[in-house]
């Protein structure tokens, strides 16, 4: 596994996204390519009656609900899923029984199967398996991301065991058996009538050095994962299902694979699991492509979404369906591991909002702080946040490097006024030279030049011995932010503390003194004078 960046695309580089993982990054990804084209963002949190006809009403997480509007209209979202995905459409893509149902009658390939309900025994369920012929797969038919699925099962007896370990250990009582497809596992998304983007699904592995045991391999993988937006949250696991897998291939964790040699620790290739997510769309046939759409349209109001399929290795395969997803995770497709991210938030927002389509605007540059406006969401402050609107017009930046005695955190928020005052967004960050690297931009020229001036006002703050002036061609963030780094934090932590100390100090302080009055002398000759006139109140109230 090798870094992608340079294929990544430039207006969501890791940069931007670096703080954002999991369904969030889908949620961020799409409202960050609308609101970038101008139209009205806003987070929402639940109780809109709009999204109660969605069915994500009970959703309670900020940050994966939102609406964007133009002059004219507004549409819903549930992170990558808009409101002009039907109801129906999302409770089929919930059921993989009703999915191949409406896929077989509309004549898309799927794997031949049926459904066992629970009240049906492992007996019935293997009987079967044997006359549809082995190998075959097992899956919940409530179940997601790969929970509770086993493929390639090859005899009764091992069915036996994973009808055990499906039913009984993880509870997953009604199951799917369906004939094993070998082939390659591929997630293609589709918009409308177009596949917009696909990739190729590779199952959690690792590739030998001829040094490294297999878990020293999945630990230096999953460093690299660390460095992928989408990956980050998925590292490779080492439980007893990896375990079981290895050992069943005639390896453990301490064997020490050859150079070059790839070892796979599991059949399943979801990418939530350790899963490789590798570009394919020119490397789909064009049959292939029309059955995911074919797929889409067999299901009322499945306007866009995944299709997942199982493609044999003959190019052209037309492959076959095994599943639909509605609110499909994009990261895979927007940070693969290899090959090309395709722009699936922009072919989403060209659907809902088709006039805003291909306008080439020079606010892809700029992002907002996802996290700091469903802050007021998740304190309950608010149900619903407005995003800042972009700026308009040609963006402007600089980048200063000011060396001297220039990490005071006070002169840091001068600066930050200083960008206010101008209309100006950016950054200042302490660098391990005893410097800091200011960012500014906008879109009035003069101000962005005339920063310059206020980083020589705080004279008493800072002593600047010299100050070098680049270009800037990278992102900026909405606002501007003071990024301080561990030595300043920890700094800071430590005057936070010493003033929660002399707080503490102040109040026990108090509670002695008003101990010490109470035993006074003063305070128990006072006593039967305050008891009267409490009587006195109460009959006065009376």
């Amino acid at each position: 596994m090798e870094e992608n960046n340079k294929q990544w695309l430039p207006h969501l580089t890791g940069e931007i996204v670096s703080e954002i993982e999991g369904n969030f990054l889908d949620s961020y990804a799409v409202a960050l390519e609308g609101w970038r084209r101008g139209l009205k963002l806003k987070w929402h949190v639940k109780g809109s009656e709009k999204f109660k006809e969605m069915e994500v009403w009970s959703v309670d997480r900020p940050g994966q609900l939102f609406s964007l509007s133009s002059k004219e209209k507004t549409h819903y979202f549930f992170r990558s899923r808009g409101d002009a995905v039907s109801n129906e459409a999302v409770q089929v893509g919930r059921s993989k029984e009703r999915t191949n149902a409406v896929l077989r009658d509309a004549g898309v390939p799927v794997p031949e199967g049926r459904n066992f309900g629970k009240e049906s025994p492992d007996d019935e369920l293997i009987q079967y398996a044997e006359m549809l012929g082995f190998p075959i797969v097992v899956k919940p038919t409530d179940g997601s991301f790969g929970r509770g699925v086993v493929s390639n099962i090859r005899s009764s007896g091992e069915l036996a065991d994973a009808l055990e370990h499906v039913r009984r250990t993880l509870g997953f009582m009604e199951v799917i058996i369906e004939k094993h497809i070998p082939g390659r596992d591929y997630r293609l998304y589709v918009v409308g009538n177009e596949v917009v983007a696909a990739m190729h699904r590779l199952p959690p592995n690792v590739t030998g050095d001829g040094e490294s045991t297999i878990r020293k391999l999945i630990r230096k993988k999953n460093a690299l994962r660390k460095k992928n937006p989408r990956l980050i949250s998925c590292p490779i696991g080492t439980d007893q299902e990896t375990r079981n897998y290895l050992d069943r291939s005639g390896y453990t964790l301490k064997t020490i694979p050859a150079e070059g040699e790839t070892v796979f620790l599991n059949d399943k290739a979801n990418i939530s699991i350790g899963g490789d997510p590798i570009d394919a769309f020119d490397e789909l046939s064009p049959q292939a492509k029309e059955t995911a759409v074919k797929a889409m349209k067999a299901v009322p109001g499945l306007t866009h979404g995944a299709v997942d399929m199982i493609i044999g290795t003959n190019e052209e395969a037309a492959g076959y369906v095994i599943e639909l997803n509605p609110t499909a995770q994009l990261g895979g497709l927007l940070y693969p591991v290899k090959g090309q991210a395709r722009d699936v938030p922009a072919a989403i927002i060209d659907y809902y909002f088709p006039e805003t389509r291909g306008l080439d605007i020079e606010r892809a540059k700029i992002y907002f702080d996802f996290h700091d406006l469903l802050d007021p969401l998740q304190a309950r402050d608010a149900v619903v946040t407005t995003v800042t609107p972009p700026l308009e017009g040609k963006l402007h930046a600089k980048k200063y490097i000011v060396t001297g005695d220039v990490q005071n955190i006070g002169y840091h928020r001068g600066l930050r006024k200083q960008a206010f005052e101008r209309g100006l967004h950016g950054y200042v960050m302490n660098r391990d030279d005893d410097a800091i690297e200011v960012v500014v931009g906008g879109t009035d020229l003069e101000m962005v030049d005339d920063f310059e001036h206020g980083l020589w006002e705080d004279e008493e703050r800072a002593k600047i011995f010299e100050v070098i002036k680049e270009g800037y061609d990278g992102p900026i963030k909405v606002g501007f932010e003071i990024k301080t780094d561990l030595k300043t934090q920890l700094r800071e932590l430590k005057a936070l503390k010493k003033e929660l100390d002399m707080t503490e100090y102040e109040r026990k302080k108090a509670e002695a003194e008003n101990r010490k009055f109470h035993r006074s002398t003063s305070w128990k000759v006072t006593a039967p004078g305050r008891v009267a006139g409490g009587i006195i109140k109460r009959i006065r109230k009376r």
